[in-house]
């Protein structure tokens, strides 16, 4: 049986500080996404995933794991954002079973929109809340800890 090396109490305020902030502040750019635009801030993400993308273009099993969601979830959230005419679903030309997801000129006009809405809210709620030195140390903890999951099985 593995010990566990339980959370110190400065640990535990650490970790309760980052669920408890990254939790309102996601919650907190969705509600300004929703209220100017329409638009809720996991539709906001996927749209700039695809947009950054060449030929504005994924395959729905990467952008699910880009996304940190599920292939059900992401078909679910696809299906309705096509209906919406924000992107398209394609097959995959070189899979027969895949399915890429396609930024549509609608899905594009809409970041153009959203997109001030949405810089202004993480620079207010977040970035300039600190240091340079501090969003460097976010940077770089974050990045290693965005690696090392990256680099565990699924």
């Amino acid at each position: 049986m593995v010990e566990v090396r339980w959370l110190t109490g400065a640990e535990q305020d650490v970790w309760r500080a980052y669920v408890v902030a990254g939790l309102r502040l996601r919650h907190r750019l969705h509600r300004e996404l929703s209220e100017a635009h329409d638009v809720s801030l996991v539709d906001y993400e996927l749209l700039v995933v695809l947009q950054m993308q060449d030929g504005r273009r994924m395959r729905m099993s990467d952008l699910a794991a880009q996304l940190g969601s599920t292939k059900s979830r992401l078909s679910h959230q696809v299906a309705r954002m096509e209906a919406a005419g924000l992107l398209r679903r394609l097959p995959d030309p070189e899979d027969k079973r895949g399915v890429i997801a396609e930024l549509a000129p609608a899905g594009e006009a809409l970041l153009t929109s959203a997109a001030p809405t949405h810089v202004h809210g993480v620079r207010r709620h977040l970035i300039d809340l600190m240091s340079p030195e501090e969003q460097r140390v976010i940077g770089t903890v974050f990045s290693r800890v965005l690696e090392h999951l990256t680099a565990l099985p699924n």
